[in-house]
C-alpha cells in the first residue's frame, strides 16, 4: 500500500513533520510518500497546494494524508477543503490549551524556531561553533566550558552526538577521539583527567565499528574486525576502570543517544526551538 503525505507549515515545517513522523512510523507495512510544502504563507500559494492535492486523488487513488501546522484562517481553510484527510496539529491542541488556561493564543506566525526565542537562538549558535572548534580532540583547552565531553574510538559516533546536542539543545558538547596508543596505555589521556567529571563515554558493538569503517576505508587495517573487537573490548575496560559512564551506540539514533546521556547527567537544555 502507498500513501501519499504532506507536511504543510508556514514556517520551516520542522516541527509538523516531526510530529507527524512520529506516528506514521506505528503504520508499518505502509510506503508513505513524504512531501514537504513548508512557507506556504500567503492564501495564493494555499490555492495551489490544495489544488495539488486535489489531483493526486484524482482517478479514485487514495487521498493523500495532510499534516498542518497553518496558523491563519484563510489559507486553512484552503487546506481543509481539499479531498484529503486534514489533521490540523495547532487546532487539535490550541483549542484545549485555550480552555484550559483561559486565554486566547497569540495565533503568531513562526514562533517556535524565531530567532527571538528567549535567547535560545543565540545559545544554539555558540553551542555549534563549540562542537565545531571542540571537535576530535582538535584542542582540550576550552573544556572547562563544556557541559560534556564524549569519549570513544574512531567512528562510534562522537561529532555526530555532539552536533545534535548543540543544534537541537544548546548544549556544548567537545569530543575526544581515543587511539591505540591511548588504549595500549591502559589509562586515561592526561589531558582529560582534569575533566573526568564530564566525561560520557561512546561504545559500540565490533561488527557494528566493523561495518561503520568498511564504509569509509573498505579492507583495511583500521576497519578489520579484529581491530575493532581489540578496540571496543580495550576502551569498555578503560571506562570501567576509570569509572567512565558509558553507552553503547550500536542499535541507538543520534536522537536517542544525546537525550539518553543527557538524561542520566541532568543536563538542561539550552534551546527550546525544536
Amino acid at each position: 500500500m502507498k500513501r501519499t503525505v504532506f507536511f504543510v507549515s508556514d514556517r520551516t515545517g520542522i516541527t509538523v513533520e516531526t510530529l507527524a513522523h512520529s506516528l506514521l512510523t506505528q503504520f508499518e507495512g505502509i510506503d508513505f510518500d513524504m512531501i514537504k510544502a513548508p512557507f506556504i504563507d500567503t492564501p495564493e500559494k494555499a490555492r495551489l497546494l490544495a489544488e495539488r492535492i486535489n489531483r493526486i486523488s484524482e482517478g479514485g487513488k487514495p487521498r493523500p494524508l495532510v499534516f498542518s501546522t497553518l496558523i491563519e484562517q484563510d489559507m486553512r481553510e484552503y487546506i481543509e477543503q481539499s479531498n484529503a484527510l486534514v489533521l490540523d496539529m495547532f487546532e487539535a491542541f490550541i483549542r484545549p490549551l485555550e480552555k484550559e488556561l483561559g486565554i486566547h493564543s497569540s495565533h503568531a506566525v513562526g514562533r517556535s524556531h524565531s530567532m527571538g526565542s528567549n535567547g535560545g537562538y543565540k545559545a544554539r549558535i555558540d553551542a555549534i561553533n563549540f562542537a565545531l572548534a571542540n571537535d576530535d580532540g582538535i584542542t582540550t583547552s576550552h573544556y572547562d566550558e563544556a557541559d560534556i565531553v564524549l569519549i570513544g574510538v574512531s567512528r562510534s559516533g562522537k561529532t555526530p552526538t555532539c552536533l545534535y546536542l548543540a543544534l537541537q539543545f544548546g548544549i556544548l558538547a567537545a569530543n575526544y577521539p581515543l587511539t591505540d596508543e591511548d588504549l595500549q596505555s591502559e589509562q586515561l589521556p592526561k589531558a582529560l583527567k582534569p575533566w573526568r567529571r564530564k566525561l560520557h563515554g561512546l561504545s559500540i558493538s565490533a561488527e557494528r565499528l566493523c561495518q561503520i569503517r568498511n564504509e569509509r576505508r573498505p579492507n583495511s587495517q583500521y576497519s578489520s574486525l579484529s581491530q575493532c573487537e581489540y578496540e571496543v573490548g580495550a576502551v569498555e575496560a578503560m571506562y570501567q576502570r576509570d569509572n567512565v559512564p558509558f553507552i553503547n551506540t550500536g542499535t541507538m539514533s543520534i536522537e536517542e543517544i544525546a537525550t539518553f546521556i543527557m538524561n542520566e547527567r541532568g543536563i538542561e537544555r539550552r534551546w527550546y526551538g525544536g
